[in-house]
């Protein structure tokens, strides 16, 4: 309404419609992008929330999400810093990560456990999911500075994602990392500290492709296959019975 241009939208119904979760919509358009023939890889979006697409060309695609990403993170250094996000994993980076404290985090969720196909959001991991987790560990654990705590919500991302592409993927030559959180040095450092040797971290910026616009880019795609009738959803990725083409057109 605002710009008077033809807007391509509302991905998810169809899907949803479907049988599927709707979500991740974006694992189409890391195959049309990264697809390798000679090595498996996996895609990490890392935006609020993990999401993650393994390529294999001997195992299709799939892709799931893994759990939060950077919205625990933020939650707390807004709280703490007054800052809208910990820049470059800095003030984690400082702090020292509390291993009885992070085993209990993935240990008393039980989303983290559940098979794909799966999604989550900020309905399930938010302020008062961390807020429930900070109780128990006042209680049972004893104190947890808050620089401690930042490092400790960083390595549950690294952890839980990284585990999640070495159960479901464990031949992953390469992750690929896109979204804001692949500007978080601490971050990546974290996750080549968690995957096995021969597995090597990347960025979307390797392959000319900003880390922070991969989503802009991922839903123009989705909009070019609306306009050409291809479908665009993975059953294998949101469990729906079948491939649809997705979105609704909106005419200016």
């Amino acid at each position: 309404e605002l710009a008077g241009i033809a807007v391509i939208a509302d991905f998810r119904s169809r899907d949803v419609a479907a049988g599927g979760q709707g979500a991740p919509l974006v694992p189409v358009v890391h195959q049309a992008l990264f697809a390798q023939a000679e090595k498996p890889c996996a895609v990490l979006n890392l935006g609020g929330m993990a999401n993650v697409t393994l390529l294999d060309a001997h195992q299709g695609v799939s892709g799931f999400d893994t759990g939060p990403a950077n919205v625990l993170l933020d939650i707390w250094t807004q709280k703490k810093l007054d800052q809208p996000f910990d820049r470059d994993g800095a003030w984690a980076a400082g702090g020292s990560v509390n291993r009885q404290w992070l085993d209990h985090l993935i240990a008393s969720e039980p989303w983290l456990a559940t098979p794909p196909p799966k999604s989550t959001g900020r309905d399930l991991f938010n302020e008062n999911w961390l807020q429930a987790r900070l109780t128990h560990a006042k209680e049972q654990i004893g104190p947890i500075s808050d620089q401690d705590i930042q490092a400790t919500l960083l390595a549950l991302t690294a952890r839980t994602a990284s585990d999640a592409i070495r159960r479901h993927a464990p031949d992953t030559q390469e992750i690929i990392v896109c979204g804001g959180g692949a500007l978080n040095t601490a971050l990546l450092s974290a996750l080549r500290d968690h995957v096995p040797r021969d597995c090597r971290v990347t960025t979307s910026q390797d392959y000319g492709i900003p880390v922070q616009q991969m989503e802009a880019l991922a839903f123009a795609w989705l909009a070019w296959a609306w306009e050409n009738r291809i479908p665009a959803s993975l059953p294998s990725v949101t469990g729906a019975r079948a491939p649809r083409i997705l979105g609704g057109y909106y005419p200016a």
